[in-house]
């Protein structure tokens, strides 16, 4: 099962499971990890923000204009931020990194 890293808001590292077709926003509810997502993934927030580890950025999918304005109104916008929401784990993002806005 492909793994990724979170790191949450104090610098720890968590490696967990992140099952292939889950979104980051479904791995970290999966392993109470801080991430809200309060709309659930319609697109309608900014909540589940995440700042993708630089090396891991490019092997995504671009953003969606839909994802790109939702991220507009994220609290610490980053050249590699992204909505947890639209990132499905794929086999080529084992060992993806996020960080939780505002991480050490």
């Amino acid at each position: 099962m492909p793994k990724m890293v979170f790191i949450e808001t104090d610098g720890t590292r968590r490696e967990v499971d992140a099952p292939l077709g889950l979104s980051i926003l479904e791995v970290a509810r999966r392993h109470d990890i801080d991430l809200e997502g309060a709309c659930e993934g319609s697109l309608a927030c900014s909540t589940c923000h995440v700042v993708v580890a630089p090396e891991w950025y490019d092997l995504l999918p671009d953003a969606q204009e839909d994802e790109e304005d939702m991220l507009d109104l994220a609290f610490g916008l980053t050249k590699t931020s992204r909505l947890g929401c639209q990132i499905r784990i794929t086999p080529e993002l084992d060992g993806l990194t996020v960080k939780l806005p505002g991480a050490k």
